[in-house]
């Protein structure tokens, strides 16, 4: 998978995780198309010393805000004229809250939705027709084990990646008749500069008769600030999984410390799924084919 035509989008590559894997890929030979908003301005310097990190390699940078229709519809097509295809969508553009539920107003709950579901809906859209006249391609979102439990003071962030994970988990069956993969990596904590950008609810004021609760969301982004592990973990992982032959990929992939008991609640989800699938009915039309022949996903 890591030949030169090997065509790679990833989003948020400003910082963080899209900076490492965006790396990643394209010192492993992939031609990477690295994206982030305003690469011409406010993000120009970190658009610079990602090319500079890259130098040699290829990778291009590109703007893409992925909670604006036309900008990504602008890139992708962008992508296509300069590249011809695009065989992987690495979508990690996203961020955090972190406070008492209630102290959030509807208009934060709707930004970091436009951001952390919609916009990796858009350029999922954005990018199947083409995958489709491949008859190939992998989604990869960057989800969290926040995606699976729940941590109080941190609500909208987990709400927006339970969703994200129930849109992975549809796009993977409905797709697996077409030859494309879709799936999800969820990292523990990780110190990426996230928890210190998590931004407090607009409404504080609705937290003081909460009384000593009101202390738990800085515990919980203190704890998250604290990590030790090394980021390069989800950009390794990231290459591993483009490298798994297609059909043979996992739905989901928890890499790193912290939420304990994820991997049982993904063992058990994937079991119950199963049954839910085979009692419509459905169990064989979810399962991978690639070129006319139907492959078992791993159970």
């Amino acid at each position: 998978m890591n030949a030169p035509e090997q065509v790679a989008v990833v989003t948020g590559a400003s910082s963080g995780f899209g900076n490492l894997i965006s790396q990643t890929l394209a010192r492993e030979g992939f031609s990477v198309f690295a994206t982030m908003r305003e690469p011409r301005g406010r993000n120009s310097a970190a658009a610079e010393t990602l090319r500079e990190r890259a130098r040699g390699a290829a990778l291009e940078v590109l703007e893409l805000d992925v909670s604006s229709d036309a900008s990504v519809e602008a890139a992708i097509c962008e992508v296509i004229a300069r590249a011809g295809r695009l065989d992987v969508l690495v979508n990690n553009a996203g961020f955090g809250y972190g406070g008492l539920t209630e102290t959030f107003t509807l208009d934060q709950a709707r930004r970091i939705f436009d951001t952390n579901v919609f916009g990796p809906l858009r350029t999922i859209r954005a990018v199947l027709p083409h995958m489709h006249r491949q008859g190939s391609g992998l989604l990869l979102q960057i989800s969290s084990g926040a995606g699976r439990v729940v941590i109080p003071g941190m609500a909208l962030y987990c709400a927006s990646k339970f969703a994200l994970e129930a849109l992975t988990e549809a796009f993977h069956y409905e797709l697996a008749s077409q030859g494309i993969d879709c799936l999800s990596l969820e990292p523990g904590a990780y110190p990426t500069g996230i928890a210190e950008r998590i931004a407090p609810g607009e409404e504080p004021e609705r937290a003081l008769a909460y009384g000593p609760v009101r202390e738990v969301p800085e515990r919980v982004i203190r704890a998250v600030a604290a990590s030790t592990a090394d980021p390069q973990e989800i950009a390794d992982k990231v290459l591993e999984v483009i490298r798994i032959p297609a059909g043979r990929r996992a739905l989901r992939y928890r890499v790193g410390r912290g939420a304990p008991g994820v991997e049982a609640i993904n063992e058990l989800c994937a079991d119950v799924q199963k049954q839910f699938l085979a009692a419509f009915g459905i169990l064989e039309e979810t399962r991978f084919r690639a070129r006319g022949s139907f492959t078992s996903r791993p159970s």
